[in-house]
């Protein structure tokens, strides 16, 4: 019996097309400077396809300002993608500014605060037993 594709794997498949499709049409076609310069992380649709969650983040520009513009942008977004994709229905457009960047990076910082104490006993370790270093030395040739 043919295995049956499941709802899940088309929902990435519109998701991931709606995403470059998205990409190229921001940068061609949306005629304000300021939002040409985003990158789309992720789209995350709702399972009967009325709304897409877009999330992007830019090096340029303020979250605000760019989740506003481009927000004001999405009912011709929308209609663009409307002409490209061959679905019934076509998700309005929500987009979110992406904060994992700043999120991994705060995590990071957190992480290294916390290993400080032991990154500085592995150091004095080193110091104080130089014959350790000379024996590994040894074994790695």
């Amino acid at each position: 019996m043919p295995k049956k594709r499941t709802a899940p794997e088309r929902n990435l498949r519109i998701a991931d097309q709606i995403q470059r499709d998205l990409a190229e049409l921001i940068r061609s076609e949306v005629k304000n400077p300021s939002i040409r310069w985003i990158t789309l992380h992720s789209v995350e649709l709702t399972r009967d396809y009325a709304h897409a969650k877009i999330y992007f983040t830019s090096l340029f520009g303020t979250p605000d300002v760019l989740q506003a513009a481009l927000n004001q942008s999405a009912g011709h977004l929308r209609s663009l993608l409307f002409k490209r994709l061959r679905i019934h229905t076509v998700p309005t457009l929500h987009f979110i500014w992406d904060t994992t960047p700043e999120r991994a990076l705060h995590m990071e910082t957190l992480i290294r605060e916390a290993n400080a104490p032991y990154a500085h006993e592995e150091d004095s370790s080193k110091e104080e037993d130089p014959s350790k270093e000379e024996d590994s030395q040894k074994t790695d040739q």
